[in-house]
């Protein structure tokens, strides 16, 4: 990778419309499914190609909380299943 695609990278993350993402460990990921009651094929998806993906070094299988501002409940968080791209 450049110093170019890692400041890029950088710049994504730090930008003020890209909600915070992280990806969470097994055991969160194992206590969130059986609270919400899905399997991680029935989550939102998304492709391990997408900048923050790569930016924060997803891989596929993993999730991805992503945390969002909000005016009316400070935050909302939403979780997305990291999937392969088909590039």
């Amino acid at each position: 990778m450049t110093k170019t695609t890692e400041k890029q990278q950088l710049e994504i993350m730090s930008h003020k419309l890209v909600p915070f993402h992280m990806i969470i460990s097994d055991k969160e990921r194992d206590e969130l499914l059986q609270k919400i009651d899905f399997t991680p094929d029935q989550l939102p998806k998304i492709l391990n190609t997408d900048p923050v993906s790569v930016s924060i070094g997803a891989k596929p299988g993993q999730i991805l909380k992503i945390i969002r501002k909000s005016r009316t409940a400070k935050e909302a968080v939403a979780y997305r299943l990291v999937v392969e791209s088909n590039e």
